[in-house]
């Protein structure tokens, strides 16, 4: 007895025809589309398979020569050489290079300040005739005239210089080669008794020092700064 087949119910028919739709799409798409109608950066990479792309169809620089490298890449596999500089690096040897440039023109100055004579247009040194002591230039010998205390000061204050101080005075004395002469001067003013009137303190040649009233005559040396 052979066998009927009943008519196709609706829903059948619509399977049918969304199949055929399917796999004839499937096909127009393998043959009708390639690489060429896909839209340049249209793709994230992670949506690509791998090995899908050949490498004669990459960006030249996007892989590196060491292609076999696999996993994630370390320093050590790293040529420093192919890196460009840091842009901190670059100002930490301009930084570099200006300490070196400060340093040396520091030392440059300091040899030229030894060796100088003079200091911003001044003269710098003791002249002949004076020694040094207590960072300044103190005659070495003292003015044969005896004169009044003013006087001295007055002749000192010419030459760009003072008279010492007491204590300096006596401290000089003590120095090689050093004698003074009598009771000599000091800047240093213990009393005043009136107007025009006062003691003046002097120091003796062993070192000792007293006073007497500034109208004596007395000799005197000056002490005048290293830079006049």
């Amino acid at each position: 007895m052979r066998q009927r087949f009943g008519r196709p119910t609706p829903a059948t028919i619509v399977a049918l025809i969304a199949l055929v739709a399917a796999l004839a799409g499937s096909a127009y798409a393998a043959g009708r589309i390639d690489g060429r109608a896909v839209k340049v950066k249209s793709l994230p990479g992670n949506r690509l398979k791998p090995r899908s792309v050949p490498a004669n169809r990459l960006k030249p620089g996007v892989i590196p020569e060491a292609a076999g490298i696999t996993g994630q890449i370390t320093g050590s596999q790293i040529d420093e050489r192919s890196l460009g500089q840091v842009p901190s690096a670059g100002y930490a040897d301009l930084a570099g290079f200006a300490a070196a440039a400060t340093e040396a023109e520091t030392a440059v100055n300091a040899v030229n300040a030894v060796d100088s004579q003079t200091v911003n247009g001044h003269s710098a040194g003791c002249l002949p005739g004076t020694t040094r002591f207590a960072g300044a230039c103190w005659q070495s010998s003292a003015n044969e005239a005896a004169v009044a205390a003013p006087v001295a000061a007055a002749a000192c204050a010419a030459q760009g210089g003072t008279l010492p101080e007491a204590l300096q005075l006596a401290a000089f004395a003590q120095q090689p080669d050093v004698v003074l002469s009598g009771e000599e001067w000091s800047s240093d003013i213990p009393v005043v008794t009136g107007p025009g009137v006062y003691g003046v303190v002097v120091v003796l040649p062993n070192g000792i020092i007293n006073f007497t009233t500034a109208s004596n005559l007395r000799t005197y040396r000056c002490v005048i700064p290293i830079v006049v």
